[in-house]
């Protein structure tokens, strides 16, 4: 729909934004990688991605990432 009217943002451009967890998330895989898929020998990094991600929970999103439907939704009462 916003492409018709020619409003759209491409998000990707946005991707400097840094993303919340990623590190913590990154760890935790490694070390599953590395145990066999065993999270048992992974409890510290597991209790940090837990913590990370419950720690987000009460964040709003990123303004960046909801910009196309606010664009939609500014061409919809544009065109009608």
């Amino acid at each position: 729909m916003g492409r018709k009217a020619g409003l759209y943002i491409n998000s990707k451009k946005f991707g400097g934004v840094v993303k919340p967890c990623m590190l913590e998330m990154t760890a935790f895989l490694n070390c599953l990688a590395l145990n066999k898929q065993i999270d048992e020998k992974c409890t510290r990094q597991k209790e940090l991605l837990i913590t990370c991600t419950q720690a987000q929970k009460g964040r709003p999103k990123n303004a960046a990432k909801t910009i196309n439907y606010h664009l939609q939704r500014l061409g919809r009462d544009k065109f009608h």
